[in-house]
């Protein structure tokens, strides 16, 4: 190992102390370590990643079936043998190799990237599945990766940060279900402590002009939020990246006109925003609430999307209404429109069936079927316990002992283990019930016990229903 780098990019040689401190801490886990040293250069047009193994390795890949067009000058660091690639494969000989060292065109990559269209040449953002040329992770192997950055420049990316170690990532083992981002460049960046986490949140800069700081506050707010549901934060350290888009990019009013959640050695929240718009549109809005809430489950493979989707959409509104942005009937009247937008959706198909076709052709049926599942769960929960039980308490203990989760997981496998954290199951049963029967759960039953009337597709609360208490148990602080 090297105990140093130096660094030309910033001007002037700089000495930087490199892997020893955390490596050391990382091996003391029963771990080894991959060490990369990824070096941008200051016109971010191009990046230099040097890997040095922690034992020989002949198996090294790029997640993008694009990456071989970015990438030359592949090398053995030892020998200087110039190494060939087959597709997203390095051509690397049977016996292996323990450094390896490689450019990669940050150009053209970004070019390819259309996140890079309405940003400041200041900023690129490109994903690491086109420039991570990197072994499989498993339970003993780890990577970590240090950026050399010009003076002036800061680095976003979805890994774990090391504990002083000035940009230096740990990546960890995680599903892989988008390309995640990584940004270079001068933007504006914040570390945001609270509810027991640290948000890692990055502004990009666009064509225009945008007032970071006030979209950091609402970030925070928004991540405040998260916590009622069960104290803190869902994930201790994720990256949060803010990309201004404008309102040319999806033609829409909306002042987060779309958002996702990424898991790819780390999890990331997406938002494109445009910026346009005044800060109290922001606030009156749920994109960031839900995408955020996505964090309080693991990934759910495909087919079972529409449980991961149906359990964000209910907490968007409980968790707005908790905060006050919304008062008690507009959380409901919200909750029974989409419940509604769900059931005239598709009525043929069942929730499993819609998510295997797509969103694109049975949306509102894959984001509102879950939703009620959601429902249903927290109403018994709550009514059988005396408040005890609920879904807040039950998410609690899934991030407790599982999250973040490094595997994708069924539905099956996350309502059997929510079901262990309660007296009798009630997530299973109502998979079992729901999740491959044509239409829609009947809502008017719980509707009625909770004290909520609809007339004329207008939410009318009553106050002596039988369980108008824990309707208002759901919306409220606990």
């Amino acid at each position: 190992m090297r105990t140093i780098i130096i660094n030309k990019l910033a001007g002037s040689l700089r000495i930087v102390p490199v892997f020893f401190a955390f490596a050391f801490a990382l091996i003391a886990e029963a771990r080894v370590v991959h060490e990369y040293t990824v070096s941008v250069e200051p016109e971010l047009d191009s990046l230099r990643v040097e890997a040095r193994f922690a034992f020989p390795v002949n198996d090294v890949r790029a997640r993008s079936d694009d990456a071989h067009r970015y990438i030359n000058e592949v090398r053995d660091c030892k020998t200087s043998a110039a190494i060939s690639h087959r597709g997203r494969r390095l051509s690397i000989p049977r016996a292996g190799t323990t450094c390896l060292s490689y450019m990669v065109n940050l150009d053209s990559a970004a070019a390819a990237d259309r996140r890079n269209r309405v940003l400041a040449p200041e900023n690129v953002v490109v994903s690491p599945t086109v420039w991570m040329w990197r072994p499989a992770l498993d339970s003993e192997a780890r990577i970590v990766v240090h950026f050399e950055l010009h003076r002036d420049h800061r680095v976003s990316v979805p890994w774990r940060p090391i504990d002083g170690a000035r940009d230096t990532y740990e990546i960890l083992p995680s599903p892989r279900n988008a390309r995640a981002p990584a940004a270079f460049g001068e933007f504006h960046e914040a570390g945001e402590s609270l509810a027991g986490a640290k948000l890692r949140i990055a502004v990009l800069k666009p064509l225009g002009n945008i007032d970071a700081d006030a979209i950091v506050e609402w970030i925070r707010g928004t991540a405040r939020n998260i916590s009622l549901a069960y104290g803190r934060f869902p994930n201790p350290s994720p990256q949060i990246i803010v990309i201004p888009v404008g309102q040319s990019e999806w033609q829409s009013d909306s002042p987060v006109p779309f958002g996702r959640v990424l898991r790819d050695g780390g999890e990331s929240v997406e938002l494109f925003i445009n910026e346009s718009m005044p800060m109290t549109a922001f606030y009156d809005d749920w994109t960031a609430t839900h995408e955020f809430s996505h964090l309080m489950l693991p990934y759910l493979r495909s087919p079972h999307r529409w449980v991961s989707e149906g359990f964000a959409q209910y907490y968007q509104n409980v968790l707005l209404a908790r905060a006050g942005q919304y008062d008690e009937l507009r959380a409901w009247q919200k909750l029974y429109e989409g419940f509604e937008r769900g059931r005239r959706s598709r009525p043929e198909l069942s929730p499993n069936e819609a998510a295997r076709l797509g969103v694109g052709r049975a949306t509102m049926k894959i984001y509102w079927s879950g939703a009620v599942l959601a429902l249903l769960a927290d109403v018994e929960l709550r009514r059988r316990s005396g408040g005890r039980e609920s879904l807040d308490a039950v998410l609690d203990q899934l991030q407790q002992c599982c999250l973040p989760a490094a595997n994708s997981w069924s539905a099956t496998q996350l309502f059997e283990r929510l079901d262990s954290f309660v007296d009798e199951p009630v997530f299973t049963p109502l998979y079992r019930r729901y999740a491959n029967e044509p239409g829609f759960p009947d809502i008017g039953p719980v509707f009625a016990r909770l004290g909520l009337d609809v007339i004329d597709g207008r939410v009318v609360l009553h106050n002596d229903a039988e369980l108008a208490g824990i309707r208002k148990a759901i919306t409220d602080i606990y």
